[in-house]
């Protein structure tokens, strides 16, 4: 395991928060180009093929044959935030956890996929197909420029996994979409109000200025904890703890929508954007920022709907509730939507995974389904594949991001068995 944290050490140090710029050589900013050039001598160091493409993305492989897998992992992550006990972007090795930002999404499965790798090619293991592992730089961000970029201009991937989210594996996301809510700032008590450092995460803190109902300008702040946004209910959103400040205030209509339509509900039944099926499970809704732009506040919020539903109907559904319940003028906007992913449960390269996860660990539990977004969405047959252990606690987005060294042991045992299965058997 020491290379493997030293190779995560070099990873984890750099702030590779990813931020759209006009420069070539760091379209995302200078700590996703060094973040990508570390990854790729880490891998031109055990023999991989390397290839910077146009620092847009990155990969690195090995083998041969015709076919081709791919392993997709992202170097990119979320804005460090608030509450921290100790430095993000430092790896920190306490009582068995590895801690820093990154650990578990995605750096720490990117280095065990590495060493998998490297593993089975010092081991002798001569692969069949050719295995590439490519190097995401913007899955954080949400607009997936990097994938878009490999498609066009590098070959295409047969089939393969990403690294980013549950064992014993997933063969379906929900849809993800991102909708804003605009209101006009002179109809509420706000001066201005700022919260969350992300949309897909809960916001940990909120401030804003506000007149008082005798016309006094004053502050206030609350404080929340930060969690995934796709799992609303494990965090505390600071946002919407503000909002239950302002409850009795008529004036404000920020905090009446609160109050009538949001309230502290991760499913949207206030908002009549409630959704289920027996695929996927619930809706869930994030108000994950809020913002102040001259006379406008705009409040964005990460929905994941299930997979038998279109995001346009459940839109419908609110903006007509909305106009009935007084709010019609309150503009509402869909920014961003990603279908769900839906494949077979027992696909061929699904059940090669579940064979390697159940060598290694004697559970026998089936592919599921997940509200978070992974790289699965951005080529065809890809499926997400670990590193998450069922009942470990999850701490991705969070402040004291950790994972456990026996469990990123148990994630690159796991890989090493998966590769082999299904590139070299």
């Amino acid at each position: 395991m020491d290379r493997i944290i030293a190779d995560l050490r070099k990873l984890v140090e750099i702030n590779s928060v990813s931020a759209r710029t006009e420069q070539k050589e760091c379209p995302f900013g200078v700590g996703v180009r060094k973040v990508l050039d570390t990854a790729l001598d880490i891998c031109g160091s055990y023999g991989f093929r390397t290839k910077n493409c146009d620092n847009m993305i990155g990969y690195a492989e090995t083998g041969q044959g015709e076919e081709l897998m791919g392993i997709l992992v992202h170097l990119d992550v979320v804005p460090a935030g608030d509450g921290w006990n100790y430095e993000p972007f430092a790896l920190t090795v306490e009582d068995g956890k590895l801690i820093g930002r990154g650990v578990t999404d995605d750096k720490g499965p990117a280095a065990a996929v590495i060493h998998a790798i490297r593993e089975l090619l010092e081991e002798g293991c001569v692969f069949n197909k050719r295995i590439r592992i490519i190097f995401g730089m913007t899955e954080e961000a949400g607009d997936w420029i990097d994938m878009e970029y490999y498609k066009q201009t590098e070959e295409k991937i047969d089939f393969g996994f990403t690294p980013d989210a549950d064992f014993p594996a997933i063969y379906a996301e929900m849809g993800i979409a991102n909708v804003r809510f605009t209101f006009d700032r002179t109809r509420t008590c706000f001066e201005d109000i700022e919260g969350g450092n992300a949309v897909n995460m809960v916001p940990d803190i909120c401030r804003a200025r506000f007149r008082s109902e005798s016309g006094e300008i004053l502050s206030m702040t609350e404080t929340g904890k930060s969690a995934h946004g796709s799992t609303p209910q494990d965090g505390e959103n600071a946002i919407s703890k503000l909002m239950t400040c302002f409850q009795t205030r008529e004036d404000c209509q920020l905090s009446s929508f609160f109050r009538d339509c949001i309230k502290m509900e991760y499913h949207g039944e206030s908002l009549n954007g409630y959704a289920a099926d027996k695929e996927s499970g619930e809706i869930t809704y994030n108000f994950g920022m809020i913002r102040t732009d001259g006379d406008t506040i705009s409040l964005t919020a990460d929905i994941r709907y299930p997979v038998t539903f279109r995001i346009e109907d459940i839109l419908e559904q609110i903006r007509k509730h909305m106009t009935s319940s007084g709010y019609g003028d309150v503009k509402m906007e869909l920014l961003y939507n990603e279908p769900y992913v839906f494949l077979e449960e027992d696909g061929p390269v699904i059940t090669k995974l579940l064979e390697a996860y159940r060598e290694h660990t004697g559970d026998m539990g089936r592919a599921t389904v997940i509200g978070g977004g992974t790289y699965a969405r951005a080529m065809e047959n890809i499926v997400a594949f670990g590193p998450m252990l069922p009942g470990r606690e999850l701490t991705e987005h969070q402040a004291n991001e950790y994972m456990f060294i026996e469990d990123l042991r148990l994630a690159k045992d796991i890989y090493k068995s998966a590769i082999r299965k299904l590139a070299a058997e």
